[in-house]
């Protein structure tokens, strides 16, 4: 079975013809390949995406947002930002309410996360003393973060990102989806790894080489996964260096990671993922070629949980719950936020109907419900109770303090 993320359907559609490849990047992936022979695909999905000069993540175009490729939740509705903060605001008080707090969210995009949640937090003791802080690989975006701000009123609480150390939260909101991955195909008794080489008409196609670290046959082993014969699989090596990066300065606090994934047994299960979770994204369509629109359509492969929770620790951070994006908005009472809504004559027919269906999809376990939340702490209070891990406790019947697992 092939998880997809909402809103999108299975095959491309009948026209597409004016879309391209960035030709000039094309063409220096070329180039390179010509210089150094296939390159692995990890290096490959790099470029695509993130090369300064062409990648998709590069492009001042919009990429995320109902005028882009594909929705995030943020987009959905200002609701999730809203239950953002409520996450926030707890994770301030179990540390105490330290002064100042820092909030630094990795992919912040346009602010659509940021705004409803800063908003949020200004009804709250936290709201005076917050500073956001928005990591972003272009300065394109963090300008239209300042900009949305600055319309919200809510630029006095923007700050630079810098190295000195805070107490806080880092967050990130469908990041780790589009790190880098290697994909690896088992051949017999031996792991070959895919590469990406130029056909004769320059066309990109995919080759089997020695794999191109040990690190990778190293992954595999340490989470006990033994691929079957032609299984095809994604390894995402960033993802360690990554987490370790983003927590550096993170003296107290919480990382919270929202993203599609699963445990390394079931992410890897022969049978569901033979063809391992790669897929391409443009304007709400998804496919499996990877080459066939370079540097304009998004790259993406499930999240290794597994592997996360591995990088986390070896980070100095302590796991404090995973769960799913369903069970932790109804934690954080997003029922009950609907029902103030409803209640509120304020609100249009309109606005009542489009939030009602924002939550569905938030909620929903056949789309961006099952996403995993996943929050590891340094220095985190060992008594300390997080809504966004309410639902399960609950329904559990565990002890308050007890954050479990999903």
């Amino acid at each position: 079975m092939t998880e997809l993320r909402p809103d999108l359907r299975r095959d491309l559609p009948a026209d597409l013809s004016d879309l391209a490849e960035d030709a000039d990047l094309a063409e220096r992936i070329r180039e390179e390949i010509g210089r150094a022979g296939p390159i692995p695909f990890a290096r490959f999905m790099e470029l695509a995406l993130y090369d300064p000069a062409g990648g998709y993540y590069r492009s001042p175009e919009a990429r995320p947002g109902r005028g882009g490729d594909f929705l995030t939740a943020p987009e959905l509705h200002p609701i999730f930002g809203e239950m953002v903060a409520r996450a926030v605001v707890q994770a301030w008080e179990g540390l105490g309410r330290p002064d100042p707090f820092v909030v630094r969210e990795h992919g912040a995009g346009d602010g659509a996360l940021a705004a409803p949640m800063l908003a949020s937090l200004r009804s709250t003791p936290l709201g005076a003393i917050v500073r956001y802080q928005a990591v972003e690989i272009d300065d394109r975006r963090l300008t239209r973060v300042r900009e949305r701000l600055s319309v919200d009123g809510l630029a006095d609480q923007l700050e630079p990102v810098s190295d000195r150390p805070f107490d806080g939260v880092v967050l990130a909101n469908e990041v780790l989806d589009a790190l880098p991955v290697h994909r690896v195909r088992r051949r017999g008794d031996s792991v070959r790894e895919l590469a990406v080489d130029r056909a004769v008409d320059g066309s990109f196609v995919e080759v089997e080489i020695e794999p191109s670290t040990p690190a990778l046959a190293a992954r595999l082993a340490a989470e006990g996964i033994d691929l079957d014969d032609g299984q095809t699989a994604e390894i995402c090596l960033a993802l360690d260096a990554w987490i370790a990066d983003g927590v550096a300065p993170l003296r107290r606090g919480l990382i919270v990671l929202i993203d599609y994934g699963a445990r390394a047994a079931d992410l890897y299960d022969p049978v569901r993922r033979r063809d391992g979770t790669l897929r391409a994204y443009v304007r709400h369509q998804v496919h499996d070629d990877p080459y066939r629109f370079v540097g304009k359509q998004d790259l993406t492969a499930h999240v290794d949980v597994t592997a996360v929770e591995r990088a986390a620790h070896a980070a100095g951070l302590a796991k404090v719950g995973i769960t799913t994006q369903a069970e932790a908005l109804i934690g954080l009472g997003i029922e009950d936020r609907l029902r103030e809504i409803q209640a509120d004559p304020a609100t249009t027919f309109e606005e009542y109907t489009l939030l009602r269906s924002a939550l569905l999809r938030l909620l929903d376990p056949a789309a961006m419900g099952r996403f995993r939340v996943m929050a590891f702490g340094r220095d985190w209070p060992d008594d300390v109770a997080l809504g966004l891990f309410g639902y399960r406790l609950r329904a559990r019947g565990r002890d308050a303090t007890t954050q479990d697992e999903y």
